[in-house]
């Protein structure tokens, strides 16, 4: 099937590069145009849970209580909110934003609430509810007095907070990251490619697929704009994803390409080159793209609409990478034929040669591994059980941190320490009553009797950890009762206080919701840890699908899953001890929250089990190769390893630099991500691709192309290859 797509593709190589031409100018004329289409940061609310039902219930009969801006005021040195021209320079600046962009206003003076003055009496803070009945109209009424906001007189300062204030502010710095990101990467990534292929030509091949990705990714979440809601996040994920990928992808083919027009040269035409590449490297592709989108479609599962919205783009995006490594890459090799080795920055060593592909050995017979490489597993392969038992407990120690992690939401804290969102957050939780702006929410809805409900309210302001309970709402029967609590919204104590107050039986009639920052943090986790376990069997469930059609063998994806959740495990051990723990948070420019919203490790799983599967296909095609050639497992192992790993390894440099750009984000978890990847994908080229897996592929022996006979017939009907292999075998035999 791939070796007539190749020939296809060489046929009709002016037609593909002409509608990739007609896409590229569409993709950066209307594509480009994403980042006004997003919703803004948010998106990990659970849909439909008690924290979600209290906030409906309470915007319906209480209306919205929510701090949408807050305006943090700050006096000059020995001026204090009990002078009359601290509060005359306050009231002026409000009631000079533009009319009807503002719902309500409330201040100290209006609410004459201690909470609202800081304990040296030289702040305060205002908190406007814009106006507006959802939140593109809110964000709309902000822009609009955003400028305005800033002015005050009377000798204060201002800074600008709250949920509106801090969602444009990550907005705006996720939109910056991404051109920063991608200026570092680009010169970094040519350079590298230069010094891999060795060749100004085929160098730029996989760099001109990654901008391709990074423009058709843009234009992919345009259309899902349509159809539902797409976080900003998901700009910095799609877009690192897609360029990696493509890299990976351009680099196997391009790769590839090379070796087999250096196999015979003056003999193989361009058109049996570009079969054979498509057959072997085309084929690696298409496996891992459909592996990564399916890992990736783990995520639509999930309730929040961060994770949907990142598997809807992630899908998008290797769709995106996939279709242009199989068509428009090959129809550019198909024009370039052997000028692919043009402008070379090496020295040829005779007239008549073609510079190699990274790791590739087109003189060698079949199954010879003599390069370092193949010696390396060669001497991993005579002592198996030593590796892998120091490899396993190597990751598993790593992972052990992962045991004792914290889970937390996003607030402005994954902000730069200087941003000012960010500066108004610390203030208001160092300076101010704690979380007088983010306690937990008790709604009440049916409460006929006003006794009760206070006494309900200060049996909640008696639990252990409380600090006071004041009703801040009331309308009929319906009553919001603020708890002040003396925890970091994102610590456990936090959350257990939250389960104690949903255990305090209500007023006789009426009925509560628990709502808030913390609370919904734990229907997160619940919600989360609910549909984890479908997440696992579908992605486990078609990875091992996928790699049976692909190698026959019902081992050896048994043996990937395993590898994966070692992997996971120790990457997830690392993030733990940088990101929540705060060690190298100097080095990486960022401070640690003591916690980690949940949704990113569920994120990070979904992309790395899929991502990783590039290196195990592409290592596993090889042996196969090799295997049918000569039958012999170590031979095969050996040989496999020594063609693929210094592509494996050139991938997962280029790919770590691609991400390593990103982690330069100033959005914390956006930099946590790109850190967790990269460590990922080193480990995974390095302990796993060249240590464990050569190991546990040398004591499997023959038995690692084993199936069970009915499945061995149904690979030899349905398997995904392009030539008749030598079947597995039928029982397990002798290693060899």
């Amino acid at each position: 099937m791939f070796d007539r797509w190749g020939r296809w593709v060489h046929r009709r190589r002016r037609w593909v590069l002409a509608a990739a031409g007609i896409g590229l100018v569409i993709a950066g004329v209307w594509g480009t145009g994403v980042f006004g289409a997003l919703t803004s940061a948010g998106g990990f609310d659970t849909p439909g849970s008690e924290s979600a039902r209290a906030a409906q219930i309470a915007e319906r009969d209480l209306g919205r209580g929510d701090a949408d801006v807050v305006l943090l005021y700050q006096g000059r040195a020995g001026t204090t909110v009990d002078d009359p021209a601290y509060r005359t320079a306050v009231e002026r600046a409000l009631s000079a934003l533009p009319p009807g962009k503002v719902a309500a206003a409330t201040t100290y003076w209006t609410a004459k609430a201690p909470q609202f003055v800081s304990t040296d009496k030289t702040a305060t803070y205002a908190v406007l509810q814009l106006a507006g009945a959802d939140e593109g109209a809110r964000q709309d009424a902000y822009e609009a007095i955003k400028d305005d906001l800033g002015e005050v007189g009377g000798g204060l300062t201002v800074k600008i907070g709250g949920t509106v204030g801090t969602g444009t502010a990550i907005n705006e710095r996720v939109s910056s990251d991404i051109g920063k990101a991608e200026g570092m990467a680009m010169p970094i990534l040519l350079v590298l490619l230069v010094l891999i292929f060795g060749g100004l030509v085929a160098a730029s091949l996989p760099l001109a697929v990654g901008g391709m990705a990074i423009l058709g990714s843009f234009t992919a979440l345009h259309l899902l704009t349509y159809v539902t809601d797409v976080s900003i996040f998901a700009v910095n994920i799609t877009t690192f994803l897609g360029l990696g990928l493509a890299i990976d992808y351009g680099l196997f083919v391009v790769s590839r390409f090379r070796e087999e027009i250096a196999r015979d040269p003056g003999r193989t035409s361009i058109e049996d080159a570009l079969a054979a590449t498509m057959a072997t490297a085309g084929r690696t592709v298409a496996v891992s793209g459909i592996t990564v989108a399916v890992s990736l479609s783990g995520l639509l599962l999930f309730d929040q609409n961060f994770l949907r919205s990142m598997g809807y783009g992630g899908i998008a995006t290797v769709f995106v990478c996939m279709v242009a490594a199989l068509t428009v890459l090959p129809a550019l090799l198909a024009v370039l034929g052997t000028r692919v080795n043009a402008l070379s920055v090496r020295r040829r060593r005779r007239a008549t040669a073609t510079a190699p592909a990274p790791g590739a050995a087109p003189a060698e017979a079949p199954g010879r591994a003599d390069g370092w490489w193949g010696r390396l597993a060669h001497s991993v392969m005579r002592r198996p059980v030593i590796y892998i038992v120091a490899t396993v407990a190597l990751l598993l120690v790593l992972g052990a941190p992962f045991l004792r992690i914290n889970w937390g939401g996003v607030d402005a804290k994954v902000l730069p320490a200087e941003a000012d969102a960010r500066v108004v957050a610390e203030t208001l939780e160092t300076r101010f009553t704690r979380n007088a702006t983010d306690p937990i929410e008790a709604v009440l809805t049916g409460a006929s009797d006003r006794a009760a409900v206070q006494a309900y309210g200060d049996r909640l302001a008696a639990l252990p950890g409380a600090t006071g309970a004041t009703v801040t709402g009331a309308k009929g029967t319906t009553y919001r009762i603020a708890l002040r609590y003396d925890s970091d919204p994102n610590s456990g104590a936090a959350r257990g206080l939250v389960d104690r107050v949903r255990d305090v039986p209500p007023p006789p009639g009426a009925q509560v919701h628990v709502g808030g920052t913390t609370a919904n943090v734990v229907d997160q986790l619940s919600s989360l840890g609910a549909t984890l376990p479908w997440l696992a069997l579908l992605v486990g469930g078609a990875t091992f699908v996928l790699l049976f059609l692909a190698f026959g063998s019902v081992l050896l994806p048994l043996k990937a899953i395993v590898m994966n959740i070692l992997s996971l495990s120790a990457t997830f051990g690392a993030v733990v001890l940088i990101f929540q723990d705060g060690h190298l948070s100097g080095l990486l420019d960022f401070t640690a929250t003591g916690a980690i919203n949940p949704a990113m490790p569920i994120l990070m799983l979904a992309m790395l089990f899929g991502i990783s599967m590039d290196y195990e296909v592409f290592l596993l095609s090889r042996v196969r190769e090799q295997y049918d050639l000569t039958g012999s497992n170590t031979a095969a192992v050996a040989a496999g390893v020594q063609r693929t790993g210094a592509i494996i390894t050139s991938a997962a440099l280029l790919f770590i630099v691609v991400i390593g750009a990103f982690a330069t984000s100033g959005i914390t978890f956006i930099k946590m991500t790109g850190v967790g990847m990269a460590i990922a994908i080193l480990m995974d080229a390095t302990v796993v691709r060249a240590l464990l897996v050569p190991a546990t592929m040398r004591l499997l022996g023959r038995a690692n192309w084993w199936a069970p006979g009915p499945l061995r017939r149904f690979y030899g009907r349905y398997g995904i290859r392009e030539s008749e292999a030598a079947p597995p075998p039928s029982r397990l035999e002798s290693v060899s």
